[in-house]
């Protein structure tokens, strides 16, 4: 297996810079659709309710990303670096744009999902080079052995860049969304949900265009890719929940931390991984780009699934008692 996956790390997926510059205008259209739903009552939940908020800020930007290194160091013998790299990537970049409509649809609190997400759009400008950084340097000083040193030593992670992307493609779009729903709040709320539609669609083609155009690379090597994302995400999922469950939360804003946490901007990551200034192109990091691509399919697989189980497949609404 190590052989196969070490083949991965030197596959280039074909995607044209055309695509790239798609898939950060994608993005950044996204986050323009987050922040439209942003308001300053938002911010002052996190500060009247400071405990369900923190449990999730926990659990999102600090024990995600340690609970991956833990993970990718584990597996180190059986992964390659480039790949324990990929998962730690993503679980350094904020909630995806999907959390609170997977937290509607579990019948969590949904007020809290939006205040987080309202929290991890703005923090993850800082805190996701930082984690990125932090982690991933120490991953690369972990894993750094043998016939991997040369790669190893070559991935040099720089959080300054990072952030330079980070602040292009979310900072920018999230000042002018809340820029727009205050200045035109009635535009806003009729055009607010055709933006979100239209900003998920958008995703999934960039990832179903990325799969068409590498078909025969990804059938080749996603029975590999597969499991590890699937242990990654389900810790992910477990984790968030029974984090809340340790500081006696209600059952429903359990499960939204479980979302939150779970549920990664796999877009952002993969929209780093395409720019040079980042990860040059003679780096081989196919293995970060397959776990980013493949994340971006999974997550919403599992969160519908995981949703879907918390709410007994039912899509009417209804109060859930505190247990």
């Amino acid at each position: 297996m190590i052989e196969t996956l070490l083949e991965i790390d030197h596959v280039v997926l074909d995607f044209s810079q055309d695509g790239k510059n798609m898939l950060n205008l994608t993005i950044a259209f996204i986050m323009f659709g987050v922040a439209l739903e942003l308001k300053l009552d938002d911010f002052k939940k996190l500060m009247k309710s400071p405990k369900p908020a923190l449990v999730g800020i926990l659990s999102q930007f600090i024990l995600m990303p340690l609970l991956t290194f833990l993970l990718a160091f584990s597996l180190k013998a059986f992964i390659t670096p480039t790949i324990g790299l990929g998962m730690i990537l993503v679980a350094a970049c904020p909630g995806g744009n999907i959390s609170n409509f997977m937290s509607a649809l579990a019948k969590g609190n949904v007020a809290l999902s939006v205040s987080l997400t309202a929290f991890s759009s703005f923090a993850g400008i800082i805190l996701t080079p930082f984690n990125f950084a932090f982690w991933g340097n120490l991953y690369i000083k972990a894993s750094t052995s043998g016939a991997s040193s040369d790669l190893v030593r070559s991935l040099n992670i720089d959080a300054f860049e990072v952030l330079q992307t980070i602040a292009i493609i979310l900072g920018i779009p999230l000042l002018l969304g809340v820029a727009f729903s205050q200045k035109f709040p009635n535009i806003t709320k009729k055009i607010l949900v055709s933006i979100k539609r239209i900003s998920i669609l958008a995703f999934l083609a960039i990832i179903v265009i990325i799969f068409t155009k590498n078909f025969d690379t990804f059938l080749t090597y996603i029975k590999f890719i597969f499991f590890i994302v699937l242990v990654h995400n389900a810790l992910a999922l477990i984790m968030g929940y029974n984090v809340a469950r340790l500081f006696k939360l209600e059952h429903k804003t359990r499960k939204t931390v479980a979302i939150e946490t779970g549920i990664q901007n796999s877009g952002l990551a993969l929209a780093l991984l395409f720019n040079p200034d980042i990860f040059p192109a003679d780096l081989a990091i196919g293995g970060m780009t397959f776990i980013a691509a493949w994340w971006g399919v999974w997550h919403i697989i599992s969160g519908l699934t995981v949703a879907g189980f918390w709410s007994g497949f039912s899509l009417k609404s209804e109060e859930e008692p505190a247990t």
